[in-house]
Formats: structure tokens, sequence, C-alpha cells
């Protein structure tokens, strides 16, 4: 049976490495579509959290996990020889920048050259971590290729960019569309028709990897430019005394040409702050500055150090100071109603009030703790006695769920709103202890 005739009929033992936000989710779909699949990972906690059906991903069903893993339908192991019983392999890990922001393909090299001994003819390979146009091409297939084996021939390879989005309750992996590059045509074939096999969406080909990783970078791209704008019309605004969430809600009536971007302390999570200096780093090579990407990334970085002045001179209004005094920042996650901290602008808020010297607790019912910069922080239950004992908060997540923020109106005596998350309850009351950014 060919490998083509393998995917069409399901039959097929898929390989999933990285077991993280991207790839279970992904191995889940797959095991759903009739696939058996192994899931490959470096973390034993999460390989033993699969194996007894336990879930740790927000945006899977737990029972489907379960359900999955009694009918032996997915598994998972820190073994990577058993990549060699696979037909398909998908890359899911993570694509971090390092501290010059210059991208780190670590993960990637290594899961590659763990394939690159079990590969065998008719296996498909497809990388789905996010990366700068050419990663698959310039780096992936030449390890590949050094085991004699030729693309488009003996096996295949493609580009198929993740475009997770946690939280979102209307878009899963499942019928998210789905974009698609190969290597050779050959290549496009195998990989479009495992990805229709498994979802309940589209599956948009392009013309090689090249195209589908620069479509994803160009996703992101335009959110953290049309965020950037956001942020520094809110700032403008500001010093205008212009309430710039009215500006934003009249400019969003207009049904063609304009679509609302929101400002904040800053952006978060595993794709907007990091997926464009992937291509600003690759422009160098053409000896090209993205100085729009390089000018919006600034501008949103610079946000969390905003927000702190801001409130500073909130509480200078009160004749308080920011050093010695208590504030709680409402929210650590990168945002509301998930258990992520990848890149959360809070943990720079939390950074820079600490600096200033004051005295930094925080509330989050998803992340019950974390530790930045080697110090621990544990989220403190919301009481009046404790809302009443503080200097100012600071809204750093928009939670829409398990924090009652009119109880954190009514006791707080100041509150400033970095995501305009109280603005139904600033609608039906007046607060003046209430300030948005």
């Amino acid at each position: 049976m060919t490998l083509f005739e393998k995917i069409t009929s399901r039959k097929a033992t898929v390989g999933v490495m990285g077991l993280g936000y991207v790839g279970l989710p992904l191995a889940v779909e797959k095991a759903k579509a009739g696939f058996n699949v192994v899931g490959f990972d470096v973390q034993k906690i999460k390989v033993d959290m699969v194996n007894a059906g336990h879930n740790y991903i927000g945006d899977i069903v737990d029972s489907d996990l379960e359900k999955l893993v009694k009918e032996k339908k997915l598994r998972a192991t820190i073994d990577f020889d058993e990549i060699k019983n696979c037909d398909v392999v998908t890359i899911c890990v993570p694509t971090p920048l390092d501290k010059f922001k210059q991208p780190d393909l670590t993960y990637i090299i290594d899961s590659t050259k763990e394939i690159k001994p079990r590969l065998h003819k008719g296996m498909l390979v497809t990388l789905e971590s996010t990366t700068y146009p050419g990663t698959t091409n310039e780096v992936v297939l030449p390890i590949l290729e050094e085991t004699g084996l030729k693309v488009g021939k003996d096996f295949f390879l493609a580009f198929s960019p993740e475009r997770v989005d946690p939280g979102n309750f209307m878009y899963k992996t499942k019928n998210t569309p789905k974009i698609v590059g190969g290597v050779t045509g050959e290549c496009t074939k195998h990989a479009k028709a495992m990805y229709e096999a498994i979802l309940e969406a589209p599956v948009k080909v392009v013309s090689s990897p090249k195209e589908a990783e620069m479509a994803k970078i160009l996703e992101n791209t335009f959110r953290i430019v049309n965020i950037a704008l956001a942020n520094e019309m809110a700032l403008v605004s500001n010093k205008m005394g212009i309430n710039y969430w009215e500006v934003v809600d009249a400019a969003a009536t207009k049904p063609f040409g304009f679509m609302p971007f929101y400002p904040g302390p800053g952006v978060g999570g595993h794709c907007i702050p990091i997926d464009p200096f992937y291509l600003t780093y690759k422009a160098r090579e053409y000896d090209y500055h993205t100085r729009l990407i390089e000018l919006a990334g600034e501008i949103n970085d610079s946000m969390s150090e905003y927000v702190v002045e801001r409130l500073s001179d909130l509480l200078n209004e009160r004749k308080k100071c920011l050093n010695g005094s208590k504030i709680l920042v409402m929210g650590i996650a990168y945002k509301g109603d998930i258990d992520d901290i990848r890149e959360s602008p809070a943990l720079k808020v939390v950074e820079h009030l600490d600096k200033k010297g004051s005295i930094v607790i925080y509330h989050d019912p998803y992340i019950p703790q974390f530790t930045h910069h080697d110090k621990i922080y544990k989220s403190v239950a919301l009481t009046q006695e404790l809302l009443k004992s503080l200097e100012g908060v600071i809204i750093t997540t928009a939670h829409k769920k398990h924090v009652d923020y009119k109880f954190l109106l009514d006791n707080a005596p100041l509150v400033f709103d970095t995501k305009n998350v109280t603005k139904e309850l600033s609608l039906e009351h007046e607060y003046p202890n209430l300030y948005v950014i």
C-alpha cells in the first residue's frame, strides 16, 4: 500500500513531535480522524499525563483525550526510536527568540536530527513550527537528505503553519483553514491529503514551503503592527484628553476599510511578539531592514513601562508614591481566560513595579503560581480586607470568567484598567476610582 493510500484510508501511523499547545491538539484531532497516533516529547511528565488520559491543554476536551487513550488510538513516548514505525511525522516544537531577538532553531534542528536516522522510504514529514521563510528547504531538507533519500521521490517534506489561538471558542484546530506548501508537487499532494483527512476546513495550497512560511509571518506581522498603532493612538488620545475606547468603537461602525485593534500593556504569547522578528532576521540576509516591524516592536515593548509610569502619576495625584506602595497586578496570563504566561506583558509590568520599589502581589484564577527571574509569586485571594489595604490595582489581563470586577471596583482605592475589561460596569455606574489606558 502506498503512503497516499495509507493516508486517504486513515491507515497511516502518525507521529507528532512536541506535545504542547500546538502538538497535543493536533495529535488529538489526528487520532479522532481515525489514525493511530504516537506523540513524542522530551518531557516525561507530559508523556505520562497523556498516557494516563490527563489533559493539560485548555483547548482540548478532557473526555476526548481520555477516550482516545483508552481506545489506544493515541499514546505518547520519550523513545524517539519509534519514529521509524511512523508513516507521517509532524514537527510541532517551540521556535523562541534569544535575548537579542535572533531566531533559535535548536528545537527544529534537534527534532529533524531525531527523524534523520529513522527516515525511511514512503514517509511524510511536515513542519508546523513558525519560522523564517526558507527554513524547510535550507535547514530541515539538507539534514534529511544526508540519508541519501531523495525528497519528492523517496520521502515527502512540507511546511504547514500552525494557527492555534488559545481560548478561541469558535476556531479550534479542527475547523481552522490550513496552508500547505511542499518542497515538490508530490510532497504537497501527500501533505494536503493528510490535512484534508483530519480537518473540517479548507486546505490552501501554495507554491512552496517559503510561501507557507511567509504567510504565517504576514498574519502575525499584520497584528503586531496594528496593535502598535492602537497603542500609539491610545497614548496620543490620553495626552489630548480623548477616550480612545470610544474612538475605536466609533470607528468600528464603518462596515468596510477598518478593523478594530485595542491597546494594552504590550503583546504576549507564542506568536505575535516573536514571529515577525524571524522575518526581520532573515531580511538582513537580503540587505533589507524591516523598519515597520522593528518600530512596532519598540512601541509594544514600551507599553509595560508606560502603564507603570501612568499608575505612578495616578498615585501621585493622591499624594502617594509608587515606591513602597502595595500594588495588585490583576492577571498574569498573556490573554484572557487561558493559563499561558509565555511572553506575557504582565511579567514586564511586575518587573517594572519591582524596580520602582513597589510591594507587588497578583491574582490570576488560571495561574496559581509562577516563577520570574528566580522569584516565586503566588496568587492571592481577593478579599475585601486585601483590596482595602492596597494603594492600587492594575488590570493587565482581560479575564472574563472567575473575576468579580464589581467587587474589585467597590473595594480597591484605585483601579487602572489597561484592557477595558470593566467597560460594562463603568457604563452602568460611575466609579471615580477607575481609570483606563
